[in-house]
């Protein structure tokens, strides 16, 4: 799997929240649990309309960032390999 595969599933025309679903089931080792789809759809959002990670973004329960409830938008893009979906996949 890797980069050429996120590549071109970010490329295809599934909707957003299925490519999603497919990469962090499939690219990521244990998969990323199904819930965190919306967290990281959020993140997108964020970062894409804002064009920088700072926000705060409320984690599914059980999960936490550091020992929090909540995780910095960069830091959700970054742990679950979303660059493709960043308009600016440099940062």
């Amino acid at each position: 799997m890797g980069n050429q595969f996120t590549e071109d599933l970010a490329d295809s025309e599934l909707s957003l929240e299925a490519m999603l679903a497919i990469h962090l089931q499939s690219n990521h080792y244990p998969p990323v649990p199904l819930a965190m789809v919306p967290v990281c759809i959020k993140a997108l959002d964020s970062y894409n309309e804002h064009l920088h990670g700072n926000e705060l973004i409320e984690l599914p329960d059980g999960t936490s960032w550091r020992g929090a409830p909540m995780a910095p938008v960069w830091a959700i893009i970054e742990s679950h390999h979303l660059g493709e979906w960043c308009f600016d996949s440099e940062d």
